[in-house]
């Protein structure tokens, strides 16, 4: 997972050093906000004003055996409703949200 995040990340960091056509960080942030995210390990989302990137997220619950179908049949997978697994913008406690 940290290794995906990573990835993403620096894909991400390259896209606006590329629309810039230069590397100041301050102008690279402001850009990285700005563009969607969209990659195939994390799909499409955005970085929020306090830098926490805000992606599709899945519950993943194992299945009783009596519910498995089949080899390999051993997850249950949902989404949960909205953006819930990041926490709103006003409880982070980000010094950069005003």
């Amino acid at each position: 997972m940290v290794q995906a995040g990573v990835y993403s990340a620096i894909t991400h960091y390259l896209k606006a050093v590329t629309a810039l056509k230069g590397d100041d960080g301050t102008k690279v942030i402001a850009k990285m906000k700005e563009l969607p995210t969209d990659d195939p390990l994390f799909g499409k989302g955005t970085v929020r004003i306090d830098g926490r990137a805000l992606h599709p997220a899945y519950l993943v619950e194992v299945k009783k055996p009596s519910e498995s179908k089949g080899p390999y049949d051993y997850y249950k997978i949902g989404r949960p409703s909205g953006r819930s697994g990041f926490p709103p913008l006003n409880e982070g406690g980000c010094s950069l949200v005003k």
